[in-house]
């Protein structure tokens, strides 16, 4: 399906379809995908009991009950109301890289807005019960995160994901805190304060609707999203037994890097980082690290500053890099004409162009020629 905007009537059947029992985000988008949109899959489902790709009798006509669109009509209404605004999955403004995990939710409800440089995201996320050590490890990555251009994405939660975001807005950054619950049921209540101030400078995420109690079994399935939303997770503090480590899992299952902070080898709380770094997860001291290890992206974005980035350490650039590397063009690109574009000293230039092949930004070919990487 094309990505654009869906109409009132695509959202609303959108939310019918996504109010079944048993119909989960695989089921939804099988659906939707074999009869082309929620629209149709309710247009054709009208009057049957059978012949749906084999949903039971009673999910059809609960499907088509008055009672389904009276809650899915009340949600969209609600959201309205709120200013939040409902995703589909093939929407202009859903994730890209949510929408490449195995499971995308087929609705997002979102308070705050997506900007393109969101998909320069770090997940960092840890145990709900940190030490003064993981609050300020938290602190120094989201921080540092924060500075160079990433948004940070967590999941709200005491401790590690507190601290993630509150360091990533103190910084002047970007973060997105993904809920277990609705947008208006935040837990834990004593984060109603910096859910808001996420919203302001970022976004609140779920993919349950606004009024959604959390349950437990939702955590750990908001932690896929956590996981999708982000190029990488550094896990900065985690007991063997922590949601901190399915997130992990989940980022691996997603094909994205997990990074690790070591802790104290005598406490338990740093024993599930290092079953990570047992495991193969990289070892991180500094945001730079995990910079490095990130490598190209697979697509170009924008940081925040609207230049292109084709790959994280770009976003750790200063001005007289980014000055350098904005005149190589797109293929060849001769050093001579560099120091035109740039308008910089040949030293100058030279100079900065060692700094960028070193950082494996750039290339050179036949001598004088230079590539992006």
């Amino acid at each position: 399906m094309d990505s654009r905007s869906p109409t009132e009537e695509e959202l609303l059947s959108s939310i019918q379809l996504s109010l079944v029992k048993g119909i989960g985000p695989c089921r939804f988008a099988e659906l939707v995908s074999h009869y082309g949109s929620a629209c149709e899959v309710l247009e054709y489902s009208h009057g049957r009991r059978t012949d749906l790709l084999g949903l039971p009798g009673d999910q059809v006509r609960f499907l088509h009950s008055a009672e389904n669109r009276d809650q899915a009509a009340n949600i969209l209404a609600y959201c309205h109301s709120s200013k939040i605004e409902v995703l589909v999955s093939h929407s202009d403004q859903y994730p890209p890289l949510l929408r490449e995990i195995h499971d995308p939710p087929p609705l997002l409800f979102i308070r705050g807005n997506r900007l393109p440089r969101d998909d320069l995201s770090l997940a960092i996320v840890g145990t709900r019960f940190a030490t003064p050590y993981g609050l300020e490890m938290a602190r120094r990555f989201s921080t540092a995160a924060a500075q160079v251009g990433f948004t940070v994405v967590s999941g709200l939660a005491r401790g590690i994901d507190g601290m993630a975001h509150q360091a990533a807005l103190a910084a002047g950054g970007r973060t997105i805190a993904v809920l277990g619950g609705g947008l208006d049921r935040v837990y834990p209540a004593e984060h109603r304060s910096l859910a808001q101030q996420a919203a302001e400078a970022g976004m609140l995420m779920s993919e349950l609707p606004p009024l959604a109690s959390p349950t437990a079994g939702a955590f750990p399935r908001r932690n896929r999203l956590i996981s999708g939303m982000a190029l990488g997770v550094i896990v900065v503090e985690a007991p063997r037994r922590s949601g901190a480590l399915i997130t992990a899992q989940l980022a691996l299952e997603q094909g994205r890097e997990v990074f690790a902070v070591p802790g104290q080898v005598d406490r338990e709380s740093s024993r599930g980082c290092h079953q990570l770094l047992r495991d193969g997860a990289v070892l991180v001291e500094s945001v730079s690290q995990v910079i490095e290890e990130l490598g190209p992206l697979a697509r170009t974005t924008s940081d925040r500053d609207g230049h292109q980035v084709n790959h994280p350490a770009e976003l750790d650039l200063n001005e007289l890099e980014r000055t350098v590397l904005d005149a190589i063009g797109e293929g060849l690109t001769s050093i001579d004409q560099v120091i035109r574009t740039s308008g910089l000293p040949a030293a100058q230039v030279l100079a900065v162009l060692s700094v960028l092949e070193v950082r494996l930004l750039v290339s050179r070919e036949a001598g004088q020629q230079l590539r992006r990487s």
